[in-house]
């Protein structure tokens, strides 16, 4: 019978995410910075400058809530490299599996590996989503890298109906969360490479309305 050992207090330390190539690193840090993250620490190397980014100005002296942001590693490139040309990526002789896995992409940004960031503030939340659109259609270093999305909370909650209708971000969007409670912003961008093509990240900012003990984060609705 498997036991269980005594459980220590844990919280969320570090995530380590890559920009492309050594040119993206400044771009990819403003990115962050623009997002709300702090950066903390900036190590110009030869390979690529490497970041430290926290969640708020309270954890720089702390070992939670880091963002580390480095170089892509040359034989990590290497590798997506080889992958993308067994899969003949870009080519009129693509892998049926990679469309199917952007279609699936396209229809729900949080279906594959993303990396969610909790907001305080859905009015910060709606100034960020606003900057970032006005960035990606007009910045001339942003524009093209950034694609966004939002989920509204599932309807039912006259409060929360009404706040979203009467939202400069949420008014217009036709898109429902896992749930109810709460609402989802979505930022994918090639200036950091994930997933299993390499090719791009997705941010997820979510905002939790005060005082509701059922919310995308804590139930998902069938």
């Amino acid at each position: 019978m498997a036991t269980t050992a005594p459980r220590a207090g844990l919280s969320m330390g570090h995530i380590a995410l890559h920009y492309p190539a050594p040119a993206d690193g400044p771009l990819a840090a403003r990115l962050l910075a623009l997002m709300g993250l702090t950066e903390s620490q900036m190590l110009p190397l030869p390979g690529g400058n490497f970041y430290r980014f926290v969640v708020s100005p309270d954890h720089v002296a702390r070992g939670d809530g880091i963002v580390f942001l480095s170089c892509l590693p040359e034989p990590q490139a290497r590798l997506i490299a080889a992958i993308r040309t067994a899969l003949n990526i870009g080519t009129e002789a693509e892998s049926e599996a990679v469309t199917a896995y952007r279609a699936m992409m396209a229809q729900d940004f949080e279906a594959s590996f993303h990396f969610g960031l909790l907001m305080d503030s859905l009015e910060d939340l709606e100034a960020m989503v606003l900057n970032l659109q006005d960035l990606a259609a007009n910045d001339p270093d942003l524009k093209g890298r950034l694609t966004i999305g939002m989920n509204r909370a599932r309807p039912g909650d006259a409060e929360i109906d009404a706040r979203l209708d009467a939202s400069p971000v949420f008014g217009q969007v036709k898109r429902y969360a896992y749930g109810a409670g709460g609402v989802q912003v979505f930022v994918e961008t090639d200036l950091v490479c994930a997933g299993q093509l390499g090719e791009s990240m997705v941010f997820e900012f979510d905002y939790v309305f005060p005082d509701k003990h059922s919310h995308i984060l804590s139930v998902v609705e069938l």
